[in-house]
C-alpha cells in the first residue's frame, strides 16, 4: 500500500515542525490520532434504505465497516425517539488513516466545486480539526449513477497537538489546503 503521507511526516514534517515550534524532544511533535468520518441519515427514520446506502457509501470511501449511530436523546419535533438509527460513522486510525487523508486531500478536495480551500478557523482549541464535506460525490469511488442521494459528511481530524496552532501547522505541512 502507498504509504506517502505517513514517510513525508517522517522525514519532512517532523524535522520542520522541530525547528519551527522549538521542541527539544521528537516526541513532542504532534502526530494524527485518528480520522473519524461521519455522516447523519436525518431520513433513517422513515426510510431504512436510506441508512444502508449511507453505510455502504461510506464504507466504499473509507474501505473499513462503518458502526451504526443511534439517538442519544428522543427529540418530539424531529419525531426522533432514542436509540433510532440516525447515522454511521468510521473510525480511521494507522495506516487506512494516511491512505484516506492522502486521498482526501490531494484527489477529493480539489474535485470540490467553486473550491477555494478549506476554512483555517475550524480547530475545537485542542489540535483537532472538523471539516464538512457537502456530497459525497467528491471520492473517486463513488460513481454519480449509484448515488440514490446526495449525502454530506463530517470528518474529524484528531491530533497530538496541544494548539490550534500547531495543528494547523502540522496540517498544513501535510498539504491540506487552507483558504488564504
Amino acid at each position: 500500500m502507498n504509504m506517502r503521507l505517513k514517510e513525508k511526516y517522517n522525514q519532512e514534517i517532523v524535522p520542520q515542525m522541530m525547528e519551527r515550534f522549538s521542541y527539544k524532544n521528537v516526541m513532542e511533535v504532534p502526530k494524527l490520532h485518528k480520522i473519524v468520518v461521519n455522516i447523519g441519515v436525518g431520513e433513517a427514520k422513515d426510510n431504512p434504505k436510506a441508512l444502508e446506502n449511507a453505510v455502504e457509501e461510506l464504507a466504499t470511501i473509507t474501505g473499513q465497516r462503518p458502526v451504526i449511530t443511534k439517538a442519544k436523546k428522543s427529540i418530539a419535533n424531529f419525531k426522533l425517539r432514542e436509540g433510532m438509527n440516525i447515522g454511521c460513522k468510521v473510525t480511521l486510525r494507522g495506516e487506512n488513516m494516511y491512505n484516506f487523508l492522502d486521498k482526501l486531500i490531494s484527489i477529493s478536495l480539489p474535485r470540490v466545486r467553486d473550491f477555494r480551500g478549506v476554512n483555517p478557523s475550524a480547530f475545537d482549541g485542542r489540535g483537532n480539526y472538523t471539516l464538512g464535506v457537502k456530497e459525497q460525490l467528491i471520492f473517486p469511488e463513488i460513481h454519480y449513477d449509484n448515488v440514490d442521494a446526495v449525502r454530506g459528511m463530517d470528518i474529524v481530524i484528531v491530533t497530538s497537538a496541544n494548539t490550534d496552532e500547531e495543528a494547523k501547522e502540522l496540517l498544513a505541512f501535510m498539504g491540506m489546503p487552507f483558504r488564504r
